[in-house]
């Protein structure tokens, strides 16, 4: 195991567990679920709280929902045109949605990716759903996104009117929007007006240019380099046709950090629905009430699939620890891959990490058994941690 230079062993009784999910293994709650085993083994009288994380991204209704919110589905509109069931969380008047659930990269039909055409119009349809229901929050998670259409198809779903020159709509995905002519915005859903509506990502680029979502993200939702041209041509144009039509404040929005999150459809978020940028680990854990469970921990267990230099940026681990440090708990982490030097994870605030890849080298089996040998270095935390 990977260690800070203080090796000193701390004895702490009472364990807050606030684990992203393992990527491709095991979801937030999985992992709390094995962390706890392994404490437990190690010290059977261990008082263990789970409170599964995330930082905007997909897994976030399912932290939303193992913190008390109520599960609820919508059928929307998926990335490529077809039906979907998506689902949101709702707890009194605050709602959690997130956009992978109705505009991720898992439904796109075979996998095949539509990095063109491929819209977020579900999404909207998703924040209608929690409209419907009458909140007063409304926490928009992005990340994981197939899209790269600005959040035209969300506003579109929402009332906006993107045309052509002829006067038809203009078609789906960010390629499109190299057709748009006119926008009209003053259909939006009046009900916008009167929520509190939080765009939480864990990525500040901007919509277009070099550091922008068709450069930054499109490539990962299967553009090409002449598709991350066109998709960033078209973003440029459409933020000069709603700055047209809304003025200064939409040339503005196009560069603010988080325009560019999720294909942009942060900008569409910003410039559209009214909604406030802030990180989302750090919404999530006000969401989730974080702060009242640090209250009850002498040590809190973090972690996610692989810790490394974009945990470092807003990622649910290191936005855990800074919050437990702040408050003057003791923070070790979890993951398959550990890719930080000591300095780094002790800048982070993690004490030490303990990765799977240590005990098990072999990728695939670090995926497929990742529970078992979640709970095989759990148990060796809880001996060297817990008394």
């Amino acid at each position: 195991m990977q260690r800070v230079a203080d090796t000193r062993r701390t004895t702490h009784a009472r364990v807050l567990i606030a684990a992203d999910k393992f990527k491709g293994s095991l979801t937030a709650v999985e992992v709390a679920g094995h962390v706890a085993a392994g404490l437990r083994r190690a010290r059977p009288g261990t008082e263990v709280e789970a409170l599964p994380v995330a930082d905007g991204g997909d897994g976030t209704v399912a932290a939303a929902v193992a913190a008390g919110f109520a599960r609820h589905t919508r059928e929307v509109t998926g990335p490529t045109g077809e039906p979907v069931t998506a689902a949101w969380a709702l707890r009194g008047t605050t709602a959690v949605v997130e956009m992978a659930e109705a505009s991720g990269l898992q439904h796109l039909p075979g996998g095949v990716p539509a990095p063109l055409t491929a819209t977020t119009r579900g999404s909207g349809e998703l924040i209608a759903a929690a409209l419907d229901a009458g909140v007063r929050t409304l926490v928009f998670g992005v990340g994981g996104s197939a899209t790269t259409d600005g959040g035209a198809g969300m506003l579109t779903a929402l009332g906006a009117r993107l045309l052509t020159a002829d006067g038809t709509p203009v078609g789906p995905g960010g390629a499109a929007l190299a057709e748009l002519a006119r926008a009209d915005l003053s259909g939006l859903d009046p009900r916008l007006a009167e929520v509190d509506l939080v765009l939480a990502s864990d990525v500040d680029n901007p919509l277009t240019g070099p550091t922008g979502a068709a450069a930054v993200y499109g490539p990962q939702k299967g553009a090409d380099e002449d598709d991350v041209r066109t998709l960033d041509a078209a973003l440029t144009h459409y933020a000069r046709v709603l700055t047209e039509a809304l003025g200064d404040r939409a040339a503005e929005a196009a560069e603010a950090p988080g325009a560019g999150a999720a294909g942009g459809v942060g900008f569409g978020a910003l410039v559209g629905l009214g909604a406030r940028f802030r990180p989302g680990i750090e919404v999530m854990l006000d969401v989730l009430g974080f702060a009242d469970a640090l209250d009850r921990a002498d040590l809190v267990i973090t972690g996610e699939g692989s810790l490394d230099t974009q945990t470092l940026h807003g990622k649910a681990p290191a936005g855990v620890a800074a919050a437990a440090r702040a408050r003057g708990v003791d923070t070790v982490a979890v993951c398959g891959r550990l890719a930080l030097d000591p300095e780094a994870l002790e800048r982070a605030g993690i004490r030490r990490a303990y990765a799977l890849a240590e005990i098990e080298p072999d990728p695939e089996r670090c995926f497929s058994e990742a529970g078992p040998l979640l709970e095989k270095i759990a148990r060796t935390l809880g001996e060297e941690w817990l008394a």
